[in-house]
C-alpha cells in the first residue's frame, strides 16, 4: 500500500505539543484487527485541545489526531468484519493514545468498531461523532431512568456547542419541550431552528443565590458545562428528575447539597462516552440513524477538506464554532 497523509501530533525537545501534516507508511499504524480507508473525521472541542497542546489530551507522542472515523474496512482479521464493510470508531484511546481519524487509513481493534446502520451515510456519522452518540446516551440513559416528554420541560446548558445543539434537535424531535440555557444571546435564532421552545440567558442565574432547593421546574437536564450551572440545575429539578451530566465547560466542581438527591429523588446520571462499551454502544447508534437522528443535522454541520485541517483548530478554541465540523479525509 502506498504511503498515505496522516495530522500527526508529537513532542518536541522542549516538550512542546507540535502537530503537522505528514506522510505514514501502512506500518507505522497501531496494532489493530480492522485497517479502514478513512472517508470522514470530526472536529471535537478535544481534537482542538490535543492538536494545539491547549490540553493535556495525548497520552502516547506521536499520535495521529482525530478522535472519531468512519470509512470502509479494507481488510480484517475479526470475522465480525470483511473488506468493503462500512464502519464507525469513535471514542476509547482513538486519536490519544492509538493513531485516530486524521489519517488517510487507520487499524484499529475490533472491539472499537461498530458497523455503519442502515439510515446513516458514512458522512453522517461523522456529522454526529462523538458528540452526537454523547448527546444521544444521555437521552437513552435518562429514558431508560423514566424520562418521557409528559414529565416536563428539558433544559439543556451549554446549549450553542456541539453536543448541547445535538440534544436540543434530538429532544425536540422526541416531542420534549426544551429550554436551552446560554451565555450566547446572539444564538437565540439559531437555538430556536434546532427546536429549543424557549431561550435562557445564563447571566440571568445568580449563583450566590442558588438554594439547596429551589422551585422545581425540570423534569430533565442536559448539562454540558458543570460548576455553579449544574449546581442550580440540580437545585431547581422536579421530584424524580434526571440529569445528564456530560461535560465541564464551566468547571469541574459541583457546589450542591444532597436535598435535591434524598429530598426529591433527582438522579445525577454520569455519561461516559469513551468507554461505553457494547450493546449500549451499538444501540445509541441504531438510534441515532433512527427516531434520534437530528433533524437538522444537514444545517449545523459544515464540511472542511482535509487539507485545511490544521487551520480550524484555534476557532474552536477561542470558542467562534457552533454546530459540527466534517473532515472530507477520503470522503
Amino acid at each position: 500500500m502506498s504511503p498515505f497523509k496522516a495530522f500527526v501530533i508529537r513532542q518536541d525537545e522542549n516538550r512542546k505539543v507540535v502537530s503537522a501534516m505528514e506522510t505514514l507508511a501502512v506500518d507505522a499504524l497501531d496494532a489493530g484487527e480492522v485497517l479502514v480507508k478513512v472517508a470522514y473525521s470530526s472536529v471535537n472541542y478535544k481534537d482542538a485541545l490535543a492538536a494545539t497542546g491547549a490540553g493535556k489530551i495525548i497520552r502516547r507522542f506521536p499520535c495521529v489526531g482525530g478522535i472519531d472515523l468512519s470509512g470502509t474496512v479494507v481488510e480484517s482479521s475479526d470475522p465480525r468484519f470483511k473488506a468493503g464493510d462500512e464502519v464507525i470508531a469513535t471514542s476509547f484511546d482513538i486519536g490519544v493514545a492509538h493513531h485516530g481519524g486524521y489519517a488517510e487509513y487507520a487499524r484499529i481493534p475490533a472491539g472499537w468498531v461498530v458497523p455503519l446502520p442502515a439510515g446513516l451515510s458514512l458522512f453522517d456519522a461523522m456529522a454526529l461523532g462523538t458528540a452526537g452518540f454523547t448527546a444521544a446516551l444521555g437521552v437513552v440513559r435518562m429514558e431508560d431512568n423514566g424520562l418521557r416528554p409528559e414529565n416536563g420541560p428539558v433544559i439543556v446548558t451549554g446549549a450553542s456547542g456541539g453536543v448541547g445543539g445535538l440534544a436540543i434537535d434530538m429532544l425536540a424531535g422526541l416531542g420534549y419541550h426544551v429550554v436551552a440555557l446560554t451565555g450566547k444571546a446572539h444564538e437565540e435564532d439559531y437555538l430556536k431552528s434546532l427546536g429549543a421552545a424557549e431561550i435562557k440567558l445564563r447571566d440571568t442565574i445568580d449563583p450566590a443565590k442558588t438554594r439547596p432547593l429551589d422551585a422545581g421546574l425540570w423534569a430533565g437536564a442536559v448539562d454540558n458545562v458543570g460548576g455553579d450551572i449544574l449546581a442550580w440545575v440540580l437545585s431547581t429539578m422536579k421530584q424524580a428528575g434526571t440529569v445528564a451530566s456530560i461535560g465541564n465547560a464551566q468547571s469541574i466542581q459541583l457546589p450542591t447539597t444532597v436535598f435535591p438527591f434524598i429530598l426529591r429523588g433527582v438522579s445525577l446520571l454520569g455519561i461516559d462516552s469513551g468507554y461505553m462499551g457494547f450493546p449500549t454502544r451499538a444501540r445509541v447508534w441504531d438510534r441515532l440513524a433512527t427516531d434520534l437522528k437530528p433533524r437538522h443535522l444537514a444545517s449545523m454541520t459544515r464540511s472542511v477538506p482535509f487539507a485545511e485541517l490544521p487551520g480550524v483548530f484555534d476557532d474552536f478554541i477561542a470558542g467562534r464554532v457552533k454546530g459540527r465540523t466534517v473532515i472530507a479525509v477520503n470522503g
